[in-house]
């Protein structure tokens, strides 16, 4: 394929996009601007929903983060695990990358850049914090934009649903002993059975209620049923992370007008952990003689984050007005357009790529 041919591909791929996923990151930048200036309109309001909390957890952003998950594990088809042996090189290659080099990476990123060459240019009193977001930010792998990245690459269906359900089975188990370990290297201290807590609300409930509901929806109507659910629920989900970072805005408002830069600082390790763990994961596709179809997947969702639960678990460990929190909403911020760079270089590396897998290994 020559550049001009894939780089059409890509635009293309780029337009099938929904329009809410599309223009992601215009709609994170709005919520920003909009929480910024109603923070400072109406700081009463928003200190009200900000106080509104049950054993540490803030009701309102449980609420907006059960619309934003529930309707994404709704696509996750248990059954699809059957499938993990039929693609076993892409799936260890993926879930090495997932879980045993991205929050890591992080941890290390985090530390050099937020801890050692940023520190000078970011408030004392946040460093530990905006390390700890970080953290929660690539302690867990997307599970739903990746069917749309997936999609981009001409990704193979069968290997992105039994990746993205093996994920979901490993994230019940290892979330919460990763983050514990990587805060405690990182000598930030977490309540343990707030963090457990964190995993029983945002993981556990949620894929219990999506799977319930969707084998509802199956018995009831069928493939249409379901399909014709999601279509309904998309727009909710996104809208729901939006009014989270609306009323997140709202209460870190004030920081973010004395701190500006430190958006783009704590952009840095998020965009450089993105392209190394995306690049490891499709090199070692290649390595292992993995098809083309199935590398392109394993690359994406092995860079992408769970943005929504790192949000939802930074807020209840960290609080709203925490660099934990800020840190979390960097990666919605850059998670589009960096998403897009990598589905461009999966696409026009193709042929480089099919010619390093000799034929012994396919």
């Amino acid at each position: 394929m020559t550049d001009t041919v894939a780089a059409q591909a890509v635009s293309a791929a780029q337009a099938r996009l929904p329009l809410f996923e599309r223009w992601l990151t215009l709609w994170v930048a709005l919520c920003i601007v909009a929480g910024v200036i109603l923070g400072q309109v109406l700081p009463a309001a928003f200190h009200t929903l900000g106080d509104a909390t049950i054993a540490q957890v803030n009701l309102p952003v449980a609420i907006l983060v059960w619309l934003m998950i529930i309707p994404m594990l709704l696509k996750i088809d248990p059954a699809a695990l059957r499938e993990v042996g039929a693609h076993w090189r892409g799936i260890a290659a993926t879930v090495g990358v997932n879980w045993l080099v991205k929050p890591f990476s992080m941890a290390l990123l985090g530390w050099l850049f937020v801890g050692i060459l940023f520190r000078p240019l970011l408030p004392p009193a946040q460093i530990n914090s905006y390390i700890a977001g970080l953290i929660l930010l690539a302690a867990a792998p997307c599970t739903a934009m990746v069917f749309v990245w997936s999609n981009l690459v001409d990704g193979e269906p069968h290997f992105t649903l039994s990746q993205v359900a093996l994920n979901d089975s490993i994230m019940v188990v290892a979330f919460a002993p990763i983050v514990g370990l990587l805060l405690g290297l990182s000598s930030i201290s977490v309540p343990w059975d707030t963090l457990v807590l964190s995993v029983v609300l945002y993981i556990v409930v949620p894929v219990a209620i999506a799977q319930l509901w969707r084998a509802s929806l199956l018995k009831s109507g069928g493939q249409p049923a379901l399909a014709a659910t999601l279509r309904r629920l998309g727009p909710v989900s996104l809208t729901a992370l939006l009014a989270t970072l609306v009323l997140l805005f709202g209460l870190q408002g004030e920081q973010i007008i004395r701190q500006p830069v430190v958006i783009l600082l704590l952009a840095v390790p998020i965009l450089i952990q993105v392209y190394f763990n995306a690049g490891l994961a499709y090199l070692l596709n290649r390595q292992l003689g993995v098809d083309w179809c199935v590398a392109g997947p394993s690359a994406l969702i092995g860079a992408s984050n769970f943005f929504e639960l790192a949000v939802a678990t930074a807020i209840v460990l960290f609080g709203f007005q925490s660099g934990a929190a800020l840190a979390t909403v960097v990666g919605v911020l850059v998670e589009v357009p960096v998403m897009l760079s990598v589905v461009r270089v999966v696409r026009l590396s193709r042929g480089w790529y099919e010619r390093g897998i000799p034929a012994r290994s396919r």
